[in-house]
């Protein structure tokens, strides 16, 4: 049995760090195959990753500048071979590999991955004809997404400058490497931020080109944020990365794809000259259609003149009835002028002095004969018109109320002022106002009835009156 009491004690922490300097110093430099499990990139940039197989699993770090070194991006599922040094991470009791390099497995597993984003691409339309848009015949600007140095920007600008030179912007990118996606993609959505009408003129088309190389090299055109900026631009974009014979899923999002930067310039613009060639061609055929057209229709003219009259003909007895018009004109205004020659020696002799003064005191008589008979007119008008005033003046007084007031009639008035007109209208104890001839008098309505008048017989003597009240009655 072993006596524990001579074994060495350990801290914990002790313990932690001893088998880190083991595994670090045993394991210093590992290259490791395997297939990427989790993969994440918090804020801070280092990516943290599960490396596994079918048996085991073991954790994988990669710091921030490693991950920035990366020419394509670890996902999940990828196999790949990784370059580190094994470490210990004491706070959790585990081991890790500190990855420095990461490279994928073969191409397979590039063209595996390749495959995979290209069917969840297509899947969600990027790839759909019914997209692409038509490039246009003849650009005023090209914009190009390249490197600003090497063949293929050269290659470019020489030729369109051979087939038609136009006004042309370089967006300055990354066209391989960590970072190069994301400038690519911005340069895309730069020129298509552009307005038009504004200081720097919006392209026509686009190209978006790069020379050739392997997978790796040309992977930044596989990237999801390519190939959704390219299906998303509403400039027509042409793809023009690699060879002939390399593809990249930009090819697949663009509107054009052209074998390489050589021909997408081609694409781009047409030739100027043969342009111009068909432009001549196209005026000689439009000049000789319309001298020919010309020359039928003056034929036609000539053919159809000799079925017309001769202008004389046309205008000779035009001509004849305006010579008699003339000499009929002149014959009228000889006589109208001879006959206002007499009628004004007429009038002149009626015009003399003596004749004037005679003219003058017939008229005069007349007018005092007019104005005495219209004088008399006036004074027998008057005179009617007053006798009918008169009359007139009778007829009123005689149907004036006053006239009916002298003669024992009277004009009963209520409180209001309002005029009385039937007795229902009154009743027992309202005051009254009389208007007789000479003035008024106030009086209340009793309510007893006046007794109908009876008629007196001649022979009987009348009696005497008794001493007491008054017999008369009311008025009401």
């Amino acid at each position: 049995m072993t006596d524990l009491t001579n074994a060495p004690e350990y801290t914990v922490s002790d313990l932690a760090r001893a088998l880190k300097r083991t595994v670090e110093t045993e394991y210093g430099h590992v290259r490791v195959r395997g297939e990427l499990g989790r993969v994440t990139v918090p804020k801070s940039g280092h990516m943290y990753l599960d490396l596994k197989d079918a048996e085991a699993v073991i954790d994988g770090v990669m710091w921030k500048g490693s991950v920035a070194a990366l020419s394509f991006r670890p996902e999940e599922g990828l196999e790949v071979i990784v370059e580190g040094r094994l470490s210990t991470f004491p706070g959790r009791s585990k081991y890790q590999i500190i990855i420095e390099r990461m490279e994928p497995a073969g191409a397979g597993a590039l063209m595996a991955l390749l495959e995979e984003r290209k069917r969840k691409l297509a899947a969600e339309g990027l790839f759909a004809p019914e997209r692409k848009a038509a490039i246009p015949y003849l650009p005023r600007v090209v914009g190009v997404v390249t490197s600003p140095t090497g063949a293929v920007i050269r290659d470019i600008l020489h030729r369109l400058d051979d087939r038609f030179p136009v006004h042309v912007l370089i967006w300055p990118v990354l066209v391989q490497g960590e970072g190069a996606a994301a400038q690519i993609a911005a340069g895309i959505e730069g020129f298509n931020a552009l307005q038009p009408g504004g200081p720097v003129p919006r392209p026509d088309v686009l190209i978006v080109a790069r020379g050739g190389g392997s997978v790796e090299d040309l992977w930044a055109f596989n990237e999801e944020i390519v190939v959704r900026a390219a299906a998303a631009s509403a400039i027509p974009l042409i793809s023009a990365v690699g060879h002939e014979t390399d593809t990249t899923l930009i090819d697949f999002a663009s509107d054009r794809r052209a074998p390489t930067p050589t021909g997408a310039a081609e694409m781009a613009v047409p030739v100027r000259r043969e342009l111009m060639e068909r432009i001549e061609g196209a005026r000689g055929r439009l000049s000789g259609a319309l001298l020919r057209t010309v020359e039928r229709k003056e034929s036609d003219l000539r053919a159809a003149s000799r079925g017309l009259p001769r202008p004389e003909s046309l205008l000779g007895d035009a001509r004849q009835r305006l010579d008699y018009a003339h000499e009929a004109l002149v014959r009228g205004l000889t006589l109208g002028i001879e006959r206002r020659r007499g009628t004004l020696e007429r009038l002149s002799v009626q015009l003399r002095p003596l004749a004037l003064k005679r003219e003058i005191a017939e008229r005069r008589q007349r007018l005092a004969q007019a104005g005495e008979r219209m004088r008399a007119a006036q004074v027998r008008r008057i005179g009617d018109q007053e006798r009918h005033l008169s009359g007139l003046g009778k007829t009123l007084k005689a149907l004036s109320y006053e006239n009916a007031l002298e003669r024992g009639f009277a004009i009963i008035q209520n409180a209001g002022g309002k005029l009385v007109r039937s007795a229902s209208e009154l009743a027992p104890g309202d005051a009254v106002t009389l208007r007789l001839h000479g003035g008024e008098r106030g009086a209340v309505i009793d309510g007893t009835a006046s007794p109908a008048p009876q008629r007196q017989k001649p022979a009987s003597k009348p009696k005497p009156a008794k001493a007491g009240p008054s017999q008369q009655g009311s008025l009401f």
